[in-house]
């Protein structure tokens, strides 16, 4: 009993910092609707700014001041985030902000390593806070009965100010109806600038209380961006209050996870999101949306198939690609091969984002199935490699009818998250099966028959299979099925008045999608010779997002761009620097600004204008001059 005290209180204690972080992330995108993957990085920068205040002034005052004082520079570095960066792509697709995010993401991460470099550091004891207080026969620390004690009093600070104040009641009203905020002249502006800050300042605030209590490292940052995204959904987007009681919940589970459930405890959180999700879409305290007035894929530009010409180019550059092997090195085919495994995986994922209005954030569950099932092929059935590369695929499809069922009941975020939960529920069982899928050790030797053996070889097999898939997905974009389901996407209500299922519909395409993504995964096992679980990670979820947004969500051709920019990038960067993720993020950022649909939907945009005006140069030079007598009747 005494041991359920303890994790109890230690549960709540992390519930403060927990809630503090989740609240600002449920504020920006309750107001401003980013889905901002940077709030882990404030979180992370409060922690060392905290650590760094805190070595330099001593004392009592000295620590308290320090905390604070580093939340509010932290806060101000948010704000200026939004007004520079932010502020310019707010009328881009919401998931640019996304991307722009994870492009500051990346950067944090080695600016941390540069600054304060790779060791943990460990801050002081709070002063006056560093005993403990005996209760029910066990001590417990001071610092964490502070920390339970100012979860709730921040929670009624929430309270007061969003409840009792002019700026807080219209940042409600902003999360309700921004068009009609902006109709009553509410400078939307600063308004957002003020909750951006106002959600990093309680982010940073978090890092920072953890000082006393953690050790302050480079990867805090996806920790606690991922927990507090699953809280702010449990307890529903734009509530504190929910935030607050999810926060509860979810640190509960983790203090209690490894001691009731040890073998599900890294999955438990997501285990619990996925039922709320299922028996409550919106949250425990979160409300009903409003029926979407645009999907992630909608576009004003029509789309067509490829003509006749384009296809003759397409067929030359498939052509020129193939006969690559004859003058490249062993490394540049290896990396040829990867380019071309995640150019299908990114296209499968823009099959689900673009045409079917569906951003998946677990997408690499599938990638990783489709690895596996292919390694099950190999070392348990003894099946020759081609057979075995069609077993991944099958395996995926069978993971996505899974999820797929349970996940296109849900639209928005609510899907996104789902896929998240679902993706991190399989990630776990292959992580925690060691009989089976060997865990962390991975499964070996699942090398590439002798006919395929060289990496000329190997990539000529690769092209063999990565090519019919994307021509096969392109069909689809195309088919009758395509355009069933691009009018779910754009309205759900008149597809379904002129007959069209739009579950049915998104479900067969969640299918395709998992099955182009595990053919894919089983290309990669070869590539690799062995598969671990971390090919189904978030990060490799992340990659997905960030090809197709690269490339553009409002075109067909983007995702194969995207791929091929963003790996390429990633792959030379790693070889050429030591901080890679500075000027990778650093370049992602700029694309945003500079191609704010995505390299090719921006291209497309610049094209279409050229076109236009030169048609329109070319009506005026062809319009008859005015004859003479026109010319002075006009004149008074």
């Amino acid at each position: 009993m005494q041991l359920v005290f303890v994790q109890f209180m230690t549960g709540l204690a992390s519930a403060a910092s927990l809630f503090l972080v989740a609240s600002g992330l449920s504020i920006i995108f309750g107001v401003t609707r980013i889905v901002n993957f940077a709030h882990g990085a404030f979180y992370m920068l409060g922690a060392y700014v905290a650590y760094t205040l805190t070595e330099r002034f001593a004392g009592a005052y000295g620590f308290w001041l320090s905390l604070l004082a580093a939340a509010a520079v932290v806060a101000v570095l948010g704000a200026l985030l939004e007004m520079t960066l932010l502020r310019r792509i707010y009328h881009a697709p919401e998931l640019f902000q996304l991307l722009a995010t994870f492009g500051v993401t990346l950067m944090v991460e080695d600016l941390v390593l540069v600054i304060w470099g790779p060791e943990d550091l460990v801050g002081p004891r709070a002063p006056g806070l560093a005993g403990a207080v005996e209760m029910f026969g066990k001590r417990i620390p001071s610092y964490d009965l502070f920390l339970i004690v100012l979860g709730p009093l921040v929670l009624a600070g929430l309270w007061v100010l969003f409840h009792r104040t002019r700026w807080g009641v219209l940042v409600r009203a902003a999360t309700h109806d921004r068009a009609m905020v902006a109709a009553l002249g509410i400078n939307q502006k600063w308004l957002f600038t003020g909750v951006f800050a106002l959600g990093v300042f309680l982010a940073a605030l978090g890092g920072a209380l953890q000082i006393p209590r953690d050790a302050v490292n480079h990867s805090m940052d996806l920790r606690i961006i991922v927990e507090a995204f699953v809280v702010v959904v449990i307890g529903g987007l734009g509530s504190t209050t929910g935030a607050f009681v999810a926060a509860i919940i979810v640190s509960q589970l983790n203090a209690f996870g490894i001691l009731v459930f040890p073998k599900i405890s890294l999955v438990l959180v997501f285990v619990v999101m996925a039922i709320v999700l299922v028996v409550r879409p919106w949250g425990l305290f979160g409300k009903m949306p409003p029926p979407a007035q645009a999907a992630v894929g909608a576009t004003v530009r029509p789309w067509r198939p490829l003509g006749r010409t384009e296809l003759m180019i397409a067929a030359a550059v498939v052509f020129v690609v193939a006969l690559q092997p004859l003058w490249l090195s062993d490394y540049a085919l290896t990396v040829g091969s990867e380019l071309l495994i995640f150019t299908l995986f990114a296209a499968s994922l823009h099959l689900l984002m673009t045409v079917g209005g569906l951003a998946s954030f677990g997408h690499a569950a599938y990638f990783g199935l489709g690895s596996y099932g292919a390694a099950f092929a190999v070392k348990a059935a003894g099946l020759p490699m081609l057979v075995a590369i069609c077993a991944g695929p099958v395996l995926a499809a069978i993971g996505a009818a899974i999820v797929g069922w349970f996940a296109v009941s849900l639209t928005g975020v609510y899907f996104a998250m789902l896929t998240l939960a679902f993706s991190q529920i399989v990630w776990s069982i292959a992580f925690q099966w060691v009989s089976v899928t060997g865990g962390d050790n991975g499964i070996l030797g699942i090398w590439p028959a002798p006919f395929a053996s060289t990496p000329g070889a190997f990539f000529w097999v690769t092209l063999a299979f990565v090519v019919p898939a994307l021509a096969f997905l392109q069909m689809v974009i195309f088919s009758p099925f395509g355009y069933a389901l691009r009018a779910t996407r754009d309205s759900e209500l008149r597809a379904e008045a002129i007959g069209i299922d739009r579950k049915r519909i998104q479900w067969v395409a969640f299918v395709m999608a998992g099955a182009a993504a595990g053919l894919g995964g089983a290309l990669f096992a070869f590539l690799k010779g062995s598969v671990f679980p971390d090919v189904m990670g978030i990060p490799t979820s992340v990659d997905g997002l960030v090809m197709v947004l690269l490339g553009g969500i409002e075109t067909v051709l983007g995702p194969i761009v995207g791929a091929l920019v963003f790996k390429a990038m990633s792959i030379w960067l790693m070889s050429q620097t030591d901080y890679s993720k500075l000027v990778l993020g650093a370049a992602i950022v700029v694309i945003v600004l500079a191609f704010p649909k995505g390299i090719v939907g921006t291209l497309a945009d610049w094209r279409a204008r050229f076109e236009a005006g030169r048609a329109a140069r070319r009506a005026a030079a062809s319009a008859p001059a005015p004859s003479d007598a026109v010319i002075k009747e006009a004149q008074p």
